[in-house]
């Protein structure tokens, strides 16, 4: 595996840099204390001197990658006055969009989170996720009281647009034959919102799920 050159920094720093390249691409149980003291260029004494185990020492790398996540001002505040969706989606799709492109690993370290050591994952995204999260959703559910946005399930829209700016770029690349969707984080933004925005469009007509038949036993004990 080809790593990547670690910045100049504290002892500390360098050991959290080289974790995070680590666990993202080999997963918590794929990764060793060696071979991360090897990348950091220090000992594994070294290593737990500055760390107590191996589990703290990924917390450490994912709280690391996870500074800097608080999206600006402007995009926070235009949410909490419920901006029209016109101007906040836009924004709040290329903050989405600027996790997907600028940190990669952070998304890889939350995936190794929720795979290998679940329950810790909850309490970290708790802390550090959902607050931006919750303010999307209250967001949406405001506006879709106002009837600005169809009547529908504010969590799920949420949900909905997360994953899109998180997870659309690696499939279109599968769909379209390794071509990148989008080459800069508004532009991106930008069309994630128009789609949104249409299929979110008050004026555009809902078609329920057509009821099915009840069949007699075809049920989940």
């Amino acid at each position: 595996m080809m790593s990547l050159p670690l910045k100049s920094s504290t002892t500390k720093e360098r050991i959290t840099q080289a974790a995070a390249q680590l666990f993202a691409r080999q997963g918590y149980h794929g990764t060793s204390t060696r071979e991360i003291a090897r990348l950091a260029e220090v000992s594994e004494n070294t290593l737990f001197r500055q760390f107590e185990n191996k589990e703290e020492l990924f917390w450490a790398s994912l709280r690391a990658h996870s500074s800097g996540l608080r999206p600006r001002k402007e995009v926070l505040e235009g949410l909490t006055r419920c901006d029209s969706p016109e101007v906040i989606l836009p924004k709040v799709l290329e903050v989405l969009t600027d996790m997907e492109r600028f940190k990669p690993d952070l998304l890889r370290l939350l995936a190794v989170s929720f795979l290998e050591l679940q329950g810790k994952a909850d309490e970290f995204c708790s802390q550090h996720l959902s607050p931006f999260l919750s303010m999307i959703n209250r967001y949406l559910a405001e506006n879709i009281k106002r009837g600005r946005l169809r009547d529908l399930d504010s969590t799920i829209v949420t949900a909905a647009l997360t994953l899109t700016a998180l997870l659309h770029p690696g499939v279109s690349r599968l769909i379209d034959c390794g071509n990148p969707s989008y080459y800069e984080s508004r532009e991106a933004g930008r069309a994630y919102a128009r789609f949104w925005l249409g299929v979110l469009s008050p004026g555009m007509s809902a078609h329920p799920l057509p009821v099915l038949p009840t069949v007699p036993g075809n049920y989940i004990r």
